[in-house]
């Protein structure tokens, strides 16, 4: 039976900030994304991942964008990759870069693939990166390297069916059901999203309903995948990491809505992101 998100839900699912924590220990966060023509969407998903609460955000990509990403914000670390795609050799040169104690990444918004991926996803998994999949990164052939590891995968329909060989029904309680299956199948947690996103792990599943029309934008499953892997740099569940993150990020397409109307970017929810969480601040003693 799948349950609705609710904000009481999302606030057990965000942990509290250490009054004694420094730098990096909220979290240390991987974007690899980008090419020649989406310049944009590693840089908004890395912008997800430090409005989320995350302390440091390493954005891995292509040569041709660094500089690019570099002006979208002063708060980026840029990674240049080898090449203008994740090819073997990419992977491997990022491999030997990424930063000690990372926590999550995310992979795949706007990146073009040749034979990378898979090489950097058990490189990744053999550090205890949790890792966030998306867009290009979401093929069947990854789906099964990061069977058991906590991942998490976010499609849309068209992209759960290029993974699963199904397309999502229409009607939401088969459609969940149907994601709850193919979870349990892949063992990872999925964030089907659509008008209501859908979050399973193969034994729980959460439904995150909100009409919010004007997050067809161009870059809002960016923000979503960011916030993802900013949340589960901290929270080491997988589905309650997606849940968070889908909650929150369509509280600040809201938020977005709201202030400025139908002609909202995603870049627009961004700056709302902090209004979005800000409910679910905590800070501890210990």
């Amino acid at each position: 039976m799948a349950e609705t998100i609710t904000e009481a839900m999302v606030r057990e699912f965000v942990p509290p900030r250490s009054a004694n924590s420094r730098k990096g220990q909220n979290g240390k966060v991987l974007i690899v994304g980008g090419s020649r023509i989406y310049h944009g969407a590693p840089a908004l998903a890395s912008m997800a991942a430090l409005r989320s609460g995350a302390d440091l955000a390493y954005a891995a990509v292509p040569n041709s964008i660094v500089s690019g990403v570099r002006s979208a914000a002063c708060d980026l670390i840029v990674i240049p990759l080898a090449d203008q795609k994740l090819t073997r050799g990419a992977a491997a040169k990022l491999a030997g870069t990424i930063p000690v104690g990372l926590d999550s990444a995310a992979i795949g918004m706007g990146l073009e693939f040749t034979d990378g991926l898979p090489s950097l996803l058990r490189r990744l998994s053999d550090m205890s990166v949790r890792m966030v999949l998306d867009a290009g990164a979401l093929r069947p052939d990854t789906a099964k390297i990061v069977r058991g590891t906590e991942c998490i995968l976010t499609p849309h329909a068209g992209e759960f069916y290029r993974l699963f060989g199904v397309k999502p029904p229409k009607d939401i309680e088969r459609r969940a059901e149907t994601v709850r299956q193919k979870a349990a199948e892949c063992g990872a947690t999925i964030l089907l999203k659509g008008r209501v996103d859908i979050v399973s792990d193969g034994s729980r599943t959460l439904l995150n309903a909100g009409d919010v029309p004007a997050m067809t934008a161009g870059g809002t499953g960016d923000v979503l995948c960011g916030l993802a892997a900013g949340i589960f740099a901290r929270n080491r569940s997988g589905l309650e990491a997606a849940a968070a993150a889908a909650y929150v990020n369509k509280r600040a397409g809201m938020l977005a809505q709201y202030q400025v109307g139908l002609h909202m970017v995603a870049s627009d929810m961004i700056p709302r992101i902090p209004g979005a969480m800000k409910a679910f601040d905590r800070v501890s003693e210990v």
